[in-house]
């Protein structure tokens, strides 16, 4: 695509900002990658998508992810998920990145991201051992600029402790539940509040609960109006959503 001839269309009034937008977003179906080795990085997904290229951590050894890095432009943040302390040291001996250790997110070039102001992001877990994926859906959302408020172990074993945090519950623009055993939060949440409820199963609970299988259907099966589920342990694609949806 040759960007100055775009800029002279729309200067002339030959096309509308609008059409000109869409042709750079259309781009990098065709060109929008730079192949290093065994990885393609998506080097267009910031017009796209507002951000850049999102790195799976889990499985990419500290040389891949330096390789990822070094061709990056300066001006545009990477988010690395599912990143592990040690191969998030090694790359700080290099590279100024911000590591959020209970998420297990490292993030390049943060302040780049457009903060939103428009309301926040409520993320509730049902118990403490739901707190690293939902420390997972709340660094995503903060990285990606919106508020983020947390309300921890409020699980329907004591149902009272989630009464008493109402007055937040009710004012919140988009709400993360994170639960695992058999997700009932997510419903109870779905009944109470007119705004949309992200639903994160994890794989916290015995041996019925077949490591999230249970929580997802149940969470899938939910009465509650208004409720989505993304996939088990998956807090950063809650956090991604809830901020597309706080930002629309």
């Amino acid at each position: 695509m040759d960007i100055r001839e775009l800029l002279n269309k729309v200067a002339s009034g030959e096309i509308s900002t609008e059409q000109a937008l869409l042709e750079m977003k259309m781009a990098p179906l065709v060109e929008g990658y730079k192949l290093l080795g065994e990885t393609r990085l998506d080097t267009h997904r910031k017009i796209r998508q507002g951000i850049s290229e999102v790195i799976f951590g889990e499985g990419k050894s500290v040389e891949q992810l330096k390789e990822i890095l070094n061709n990056i432009e300066k001006e545009n943040n990477i988010i690395i998920t599912r990143l592990c302390s040690e191969k998030a040291n090694a790359l700080q001996e290099t590279f100024t990145i911000d590591y959020f250790e209970k998420a297990k997110i490292a993030v390049f070039n943060p302040e780049f991201i457009q903060p939103c102001d428009k309301g926040y992001i409520l993320v509730v877990s049902a118990g403490t051992s739901d707190m690293s994926v939902a420390e997972e859906a709340a660094v995503t959302a903060k990285i990606l600029g919106n508020e983020v408020r947390m309300i921890h172990d409020v699980g329907v074993a004591g149902l009272h402790r989630l009464l008493s945090e109402l007055p937040e519950i009710m004012q919140a623009r988009v709400i993360i539940a994170v639960a695992g055993m058999e997700g009932a939060l997510v419903s109870v949440l779905g009944g109470l509040v007119d705004c949309p409820v992200i639903a994160v199963p994890t794989s916290v609970g015995y041996g019925s609960n077949l490591n999230g299988i249970t929580t997802l259907h149940a969470m899938l099966s939910s009465c509650a109006s208004g409720v989505s589920v993304v996939n088990i342990d998956n807090g950063f694609g809650a956090g991604y959503l809830a901020s597309m949806m706080n930002k629309m």
